[in-house]
């Protein structure tokens, strides 16, 4: 009876630990006041998709969760900010457009803007199994003639 008191926790570990539940952030203007965050969550082991959730937050005027959806657990997130100061949130196929004076837009798009994306500020994505905001380096070099 006391063995199997000990091996079933030990069984149910390895089961527990597959599970993904972790996030990143991207601090506009380098303040904690002004971010978006990604976090993802995949409550079973076996399930190869994770549900991602994208919060925009401007404290103290707003914060909000968004859902993205059911994507792939590895799934790279890039987000692009067009000249009005909006941004643009690509998860795989799904686009979405949000902002973060009221934080309340979240607006599925079905395809890319007629007048482009924008400017790429970076990606969330995994790096040694953790979700990590990755910022896109601008080339500064001056061009050559």
């Amino acid at each position: 009876m006391r063995l199997r008191q000990l091996l079933l926790p030990l069984l149910a570990a390895p089961l527990l630990t597959a599970c993904v539940n972790d996030g990143a952030t991207y601090k506009i203007d380098g303040s904690r006041e002004h971010v978006l965050s990604l976090i993802r969550e995949q409550p079973y082991f076996w399930d190869s998709k994770a549900d991602f959730y994208f919060i925009v937050s401007r404290m103290p005027a707003c914060m909000r969760r968004h859902s993205i959806g059911s994507v792939p657990v590895n799934t790279k997130v890039e987000i692009y900010q067009v000249p009005s100061g909006a941004f643009i949130v690509k998860a795989g196929k799904k686009m979405f457009a949000t902002e973060t004076q009221t934080c309340e837009s979240f607006a599925k798009m079905d395809s890319e803007p007629p007048e482009g994306m924008g400017t790429l500020i970076g990606t969330f994505r995994v790096k040694k199994g953790e979700l990590v905001f990755v910022k896109e380096e601008k080339d500064e070099a001056p061009a050559e003639e």
